[in-house]
């Protein structure tokens, strides 16, 4: 089943139970994926992914916002919509998991000193696309090659 056919039966269950926060959270997934649909680029997977990646980044940095301005009601609201959508994204790998990959792509294209950077960062990204953060990412790279 296609990711927009599960939010739409998410979206129903959410409206059937009145679950208004889950419901919310439902509906910005869903206008994610029709902004994507109708991007120039078209719809595709992974970037639908990419996209829903940016909103629970959003989400975390806006509840980090709220905390540090003493608004918890505001910021439980957006890492309750964060949770949600990350229930629709590919399992994010751990550290430990993110380095056996890097060491294994460092070796194949040869870098050596934090130079080489860029050369792991590309095909890092594309190998890791939806399953790390590329700022996790990039630091590792950098412990490795220091």
């Amino acid at each position: 089943m296609q990711l927009e056919e599960i939010i739409m039966s998410e979206i129903k269950k959410a409206m059937l139970n009145k679950n208004s926060k889950r419901l919310e959270a439902l509906r910005a997934i869903k206008n994610v994926i029709i902004r994507v649909k109708t991007s120039p680029d078209g719809w595709s997977e992974e970037n639908t992914i990419k996209n829903l990646q940016k909103e629970v980044k959003k989400r975390k940095e806006a509840a980090e916002i709220y905390t540090q301005q003493n608004r918890p009601e505001l910021a439980e609201v957006e890492l309750y919509q964060a949770s949600v959508i990350e229930e629709f994204l590919p399992q994010q790998l751990n550290d430990d998991e993110i380095k056996t990959i890097l060491q294994k792509i460092i070796q194949e294209v040869n870098a050596k000193t934090s130079a080489d950077i860029g050369k792991v960062m590309g095909k890092a990204t594309k190998e890791l696309a939806g399953k790390a953060d590329n700022s996790k990412i990039a630091t590792i790279i950098k412990n490795l090659l220091a």
